[in-house]
């Protein structure tokens, strides 16, 4: 399995009473990193959960594809690395410990996993804190354990809800540097955020409210396009549209 892009369309979920898709289309290219920005409630990770197979849509379809070939979802589930919003980590737990147990969880072996660990390590620079629990570790560098542990079985295709959400500038921008990294090695990314200011750093915006996509495009073409400076007035303006 080589490069996978991904094609949503007409997708639609209702949780409880509240509908948290609305018809949504949009695609996926491989080995790009794709942003699904958007205010809380936009439907961001529901559609992140559908994708990687955690939800069972209502309606639409979601089409996998290795280079122009359809592939069925169980061939591309086992490449697929999912991180959540909430703290997935054992706290009790050291790096080192969750690195063993995620080895074993993914049935590793022992020369892959060695190297794995010895590249992933340097990339997030958690090389001195190895003995460290997760519990105490600051919020970027418990961030970026939980990305190491979801990479150690060198996914296709990663899934991150806003991993950088309460975490220091610099540590924000070294998890972006990480992610860079990733769709260098023809990995494709796709991150949620309620940060604007990370929405020029992706390849790819899809702009989500209210379970609906507002647009979708590389991110400096669909700020021209409406006359907005950043993604913050994007949405303004998309608000005072929708009231007008």
């Amino acid at each position: 399995m080589s490069q996978i892009s991904i094609e949503v369309n007409e997708v639609s979920k209702r949780l409880g009473p509240n509908q948290a898709l609305s018809g949504i289309s949009t695609r996926f290219e491989s080995a790009r990193l794709h942003g699904l920005i958007g205010p809380d409630g936009a439907g961001k990770t529901t559609l992140l959960r559908i994708l990687v197979g955690l939800l069972i849509k209502d309606q639409g379809s979601v089409t996998y594809r290795d280079g122009r070939d359809k592939v069925p979802f169980a061939e591309v589930r086992p490449r697929m690395a999912y991180m959540p919003q909430q703290q997935s980590l054992y706290p009790d737990l050291s790096v080192s410990e969750h690195l063993e147990f995620f080895r074993d969880l993914y049935l590793i072996p022992k020369e892959v996993y060695t190297r794995r660990r010895a590249e992933l390590l340097h990339l997030t620079r958690l090389e001195p804190f190895q003995k460290r629990a997760a519990g105490k570790l600051s919020g970027g560098m418990y961030k970026k354990l939980g990305l190491m542990c979801a990479l150690l079985q060198s996914p296709t295709v990663v899934l991150l809800d806003e991993p950088t959400n309460g975490v220091d500038p610099i540590s924000r921008r070294e998890f972006w540097d990480l992610l860079y990294r990733l769709v260098k090695q023809k990995v494709l990314v796709i991150v949620s955020t309620a940060y604007m200011d990370e929405a020029e750093r992706c390849n790819r915006v899809h702009a989500l409210d209210a379970g609906r996509v507002l647009a979708a495009g590389e991110p400096r073409a669909l700020l021209q396009k409406a006359g907005a400076d950043n993604f913050e007035k994007f949405f303004q303006r998309r608000a005072w549209e929708a009231i007008a």
